[in-house]
């Protein structure tokens, strides 16, 4: 999949049975496939959807969430993970699936 996909073309934001809202597949997607980038303005604050990477120096960095990729849930079993800002399926996605991630921590602690 190109770098410039159209997350609303994979993608729809419903009721999930996990937390909240969820984001769940239009269409099937294969393992390895990029699913899309995390976009928002940089942040240094822990909250809702901020997301935590390191980069290239071991610096850890963050993104405020602004596309309908911040409404990822965590799983112990996800089908998908973050290599950076960036998303690829790490199994067989079919359409109605809900997107989840291993968020590296117990999310109930």
């Amino acid at each position: 999949m190109s770098n410039r996909i159209k997350l609303s073309s994979l993608f729809y934001v419903s009721h999930s049975p996990i937390h909240g809202r969820g984001l769940f597949a239009r269409v099937h997607i294969e393992p390895g496939s990029f699913l899309g980038e995390y976009r928002g303005p940089p942040s240094r604050e822990v909250d809702t959807y901020v997301l935590w990477t390191q980069d290239e120096n071991d610096r850890w960095i963050a993104r405020d969430g602004k596309n309908i990729l911040r409404y990822i849930n965590h799983s112990n079993e996800p089908c998908a993970e973050f290599w950076g800002f960036d998303l690829y399926a790490t199994r067989p996605i079919h359409p109605g699936v809900e997107i989840t991630v291993d968020y590296g921590e117990d999310p109930a602690a």
